[in-house]
């Protein structure tokens, strides 16, 4: 893989063998590739080499710290990141491309349009699209947080828009996608301990209706059919999920 543009494509895996090769794919423009790899029992490393990329394994920190370790790895200051199961759009590429055509980009980041597919459906509403999350930034300008899930790049300064869809091309079935909502809840309610958060009854009642009505009516989730009502249904669970076992934490009634 040897693209023109002077940025790198950051991809952190675990047992991403068979979304890795085409997820690197699409980002070929990229001049560097980095994969950090969190100890794969698959072929998910030797793929990561076979397409030019540079690989290191570390073990895995959460979330947040795994991507800023894969972050300071690059070659260039400005990254491109991305999961294994996501894909770069033609049209997403053509954006990157004129940004970086026209000079070294003013702002410091800029978020895409990530489009999600469940249950074998690409929704086209609700959470899952558009869902706009900033994935190509200047690391000295930028930089990823730390939760340890549901991370998130901050930028100093305003944060522009590309056009062109990121594909997130996740397989996952319903229990598969649950049992994630379940780990990562797990993890978000420790992290809220950790900085003495509270949760109130009201809160724990009102949050997953307040997600549910916001995704499944005002941003019209009930257009994607059955895929659109669960994926929104288990979002909404998943909140009522953290807030549950972060009142669990606090009054010391056991783990989440």
């Amino acid at each position: 893989m040897a693209g023109t543009l002077p940025l790198s494509l950051v991809v952190i895996t675990r047992d991403a063998a068979k979304e890795l090769a085409e997820c690197l794919a699409s980002g070929a423009f990229a001049s560097d590739v980095v994969v950090v790899d969190a100890g794969s029992r698959d072929d998910t490393v030797e793929i990561a080499r076979r397409s030019g990329a540079r690989v290191a394994v570390e073990p895995w920190r959460g979330f947040g710290p795994q991507k800023t370790f894969a972050v300071g790895m690059a070659a260039h200051d400005w990254v491109l990141c991305l999961d294994a199961d996501e894909r770069v759009t033609p049209e997403l590429a053509q954006a990157i491309g004129a940004l970086f055509r026209a000079g070294a980009p003013a702002q410091p980041a800029w978020a895409v349009a990530r489009r999600n597919r469940f249950l074998g459906r690409w929704l086209a509403h609700g959470e899952g699209y558009p869902d706009w999350n900033v994935r190509l930034f200047d690391r000295r300008r930028a930089r990823w947080t730390d939760d340890p899930v549901h991370e998130h790049v901050v930028a100093d300064g305003t944060v522009g828009r590309l056009a062109g869809d990121l594909l997130h091309a996740s397989a996952e079935s319903i229990e598969d996608y649950v049992a994630k909502q379940n780990r990562y809840t797990t993890l978000q309610a420790q992290a809220m301990h950790a900085r003495g958060e509270r949760a109130g009854l009201a809160r724990l009642a009102l949050s997953p209706l307040a997600r549910f009505a916001r995704f499944y009516v005002l941003r019209l989730g009930f257009l994607d059919g059955t895929a659109g009502f669960a994926h929104i249904a288990i979002g909404a669970f998943a909140s009522f999920l953290k807030y549950a076992k972060l009142r669990a934490l606090v009054q010391g009634e056991g783990k989440p």
